[in-house]
């Protein structure tokens, strides 16, 4: 099971001291947190992409490339890599770059965003973002996949010929994660595809995200790509840690009621109530999130969002600490016991070239066969 932090990169006026940083603190802020998540053990840093103040990660894979420089084993990934306004050509040779840097430990998440008007500043209709999602990643895929594309769609000019470059590290893609909070029909090109589906279920109660997770399975199983328990399933989270529980919850609350994510609705603790959001003890957090596969089934990835609402960065780093320190290693055993041996672990390069190799060991066993029977 991999565990990660996930950031939306928001620049957010502190309300404890009424002072935002700047857009480059935040930057940096931001290539330091990611090399922190290494240092206490974490497996995955995920970085999102917006185009629109408060928010700063417009180019993710200039961020992650430079953090793929200070690390050493951190998967770098996105959250969310937007498939409805950006080219797919642009995506392919973007992340395959990446790939290259970082030795491998590459992969995406893909969703259509939840800014409205990101659409038009990149010339597209958000009325057309499902089937935006549904072409671009079709076309995205076989990017991937052959050397020479020759490809025709609705949603931009076709390709003729045209080879994406550099090529997959090792001819094997980034493995995909398919991000929503509520569409079904990305669940459903998730399962078609045989990747993995990824629930940010930081919004709402956790029977919404049984309901899509549940429909993700059985797609998956539908298709063929093996039982509804190996569907690979990542799922966010928040925290906010004290040794303390109420030194959590007093120190949090004001970051919480001015939070660009979630300020100024429902009171902290509705919103801890009806969502994953744990504001305690590192304890409280562990039980927190070991229940979860009791609603969810075992999944794969866990992702949680710390830096967000103006924390700051010294802040942040402390509650890394705890999480890397007190809840992760926990969490990793709790998630382990019992877990059936047929749910496979969330694939990385290594595991992927593993599985391209042994194929193709097979199909040389299998030629080989019928030419000595001929």
């Amino acid at each position: 099971m991999q565990f990660g932090i996930f950031t939306v990169g928001d620049v957010t006026t502190d309300p404890t001291t009424g002072r935002a940083p700047t857009e480059g603190e935040r930057i940096k802020a931001i290539l330091t947190i990611a090399q922190k998540a290494e240092e206490v053990g974490l497996d995955v840093f995920a970085l999102g992409e917006h185009h629109n103040p408060p928010f700063i990660p417009s180019s993710p894979t200039t961020m992650l490339g430079y953090i793929a420089a200070k690390t050493e084993r951190l998967i770098l990934s996105t959250s969310t890599t937007l498939i409805t306004t950006n080219d797919p050509v642009k995506i392919a040779e973007d992340f395959a770059t990446l790939q290259h840097v970082s030795d491998g430990r590459t992969d995406v998440m893909l969703g259509r965003g939840n800014t409205g008007p990101v659409y038009p500043w990149f010339g597209k209709d958000i009325r057309q973002g499902i089937p935006l999602a549904i072409e671009n990643y079709a076309l995205l895929h076989k990017l991937w996949r052959e050397d020479v594309v020759n490809w025709s769609g609705k949603f931009r000019t076709p390709l003729q010929g045209f080879t994406a470059t550099p090529r997959p590290l090792d001819d094997v893609p980034p493995f995909v994660w398919h991000g929503s909070i509520r569409s079904p029909e990305i669940a459903e090109q998730a399962a078609f595809y045989g990747d993995g589906f990824f629930a940010n279920n930081i919004f709402w109660p956790k029977e919404h995200y049984m309901q899509l997770i549940g429909f993700y399975r059985q797609r998956f199983e539908h298709y063929g790509h093996g039982t509804a328990e190996q569907a690979i399933v990542g799922l966010g989270g928040q925290a906010f840690m004290r040794k303390n529980s109420q030194d959590a919850v007093d120190e949090f609350r004001p970051y919480f009621d001015q939070a660009p994510v979630y300020g100024n609705g429902p009171s902290l603790e509705d919103f801890t109530a009806q969502t994953p959001l744990t504001v305690g003890s590192p304890q409280q957090v562990i039980d927190r999130y070991a229940a979860m596969r009791e609603h969810f089934g075992d999944y794969q990835r866990q992702l949680f969002l710390m830096d967000h609402a103006g924390l700051p960065l010294k802040v942040v780093l402390e509650q890394l600490d705890l999480l890397g320190e007190e809840v992760v290693p926990v969490l990793r055993k709790e998630l382990a016991k019992d877990r059936p041996a047929s749910v496979p672990d969330a694939p990385t390069h290594q595991s992927l070239l593993e599985k391209k190799r042994a194929a193709e060991q097979a199909g040389q066993a299998v030629a080989a066969a019928a030419e000595s029977a001929r």
